[in-house]
């Protein structure tokens, strides 16, 4: 199986055209026929049935197509990594971040990443659930790291790092500062943070409702920067999960009597070449030990 066979072939098949992928390709479409014929014949069978207007995939060729694309891709990205090692240049890594993620729990990936890639620099985009998805099917960022992305996209795929309870944040001026743990129907009384800007702000939102707690007064920001000052200044308490970034005047009690969590993941895009960087970067997050943020 040669490289420009499967060139060929993916060009084909993409555009259910032979005329127009030999053009894609460069080369003339007797080359590009004869190559994918070649190709068929060390498959075992056909991989495209030619109708003039009605070109498509053979059942093997619809099995073939993501197993030959990923082929492909890795071919792509080792002679990308090895130009990159050889030239020393400059080596970009777009990453798009949930407005609720704390950027400390990739720190260690990325660290050793600028061991291996002396040219790595990094672009961050922060936004909150659905900008965040938009931006990535935009291909604004090789991968993104969030909570859980309501009405996900078919393309998207998503690899989960670790599931973590959400806490109950409280200044340590706070009446309930020194304890260890605290009960929902305590929370009466108590002016509640709403941090719009998380993946989980509507699971939150139906927690209060299903232990009454509806018409709790509320303040609401977008911005972890923001609940972090509101807290701080003990105007309010806010749940949270536990990876959120705290100052040490903050206070984390766990909640006794239920079960709140979010699912923090990485997302990429099917079928979508990725860069060497962002390959081995996915890697790394996938292999990772993220016991220390579970429940």
């Amino acid at each position: 199986m040669e490289m420009h066979q499967i060139r060929y072939f993916l060009a084909a098949a993409r555009t259910l055209n032979f005329t127009r992928a030999a053009e894609e390709c460069g080369v003339s479409q007797p080359s590009l026929t004869r190559a994918i014929q070649t190709l068929e014949a060390e498959l075992g069978g056909e991989l495209l049935l030619r109708e003039r207007g009605l070109t498509h995939l053979t059942d093997l060729g619809v099995k073939m197509l993501p197993l030959v694309q990923q082929c492909f891709d890795s071919a792509s990205a080792a002679r990308s990594l090895a130009t990159s090692l050889k030239s020393g240049a400059v080596t970009p890594l777009k990453l798009a971040l949930s407005s609720s993620i704390n950027i400390a729990i990739l720190l260690p990936q990325l660290s050793e990443l600028s061991r291996s890639f002396a040219g790595m620099e990094l672009k961050f985009f922060r936004a909150a659930a659905a900008d965040l998805a938009d931006h990535i099917k935009r291909g604004g960022a090789d991968l993104g790291v969030a909570g859980p992305l309501k009405g996900e996209w078919e393309r998207f795929d998503r690899w989960t790092l670790f599931t973590e309870p959400f806490v109950l944040a409280v200044s340590e001026s706070h009446r309930y500062a020194n304890r260890q743990r605290i009960m929902m129907r305590e929370l009466q009384g108590e002016r509640i943070i709403r941090r719009s800007h998380c993946e989980g702000v509507e699971d939150v939102e139906a927690l209060l409702e299903q232990r009454g707690l509806t018409h709790l007064q509320r303040h609401e920001a977008s911005s972890e920067a923001d609940v972090v000052g509101l807290l701080s200044a003990n105007v309010g308490v806010a749940l949270v999960p536990s990876s959120a970034d705290l100052p040490a005047n903050l206070r984390r009690l766990r909640i006794a009597d239920a079960t709140l969590e979010r699912s923090v993941s990485v997302y990429g895009v099917a079928g979508r070449p990725r860069s060497p960087i962002a390959t081995m970067l996915l890697k790394m997050l996938r292999a990772s030990d993220w016991s220390a943020y579970r429940a």
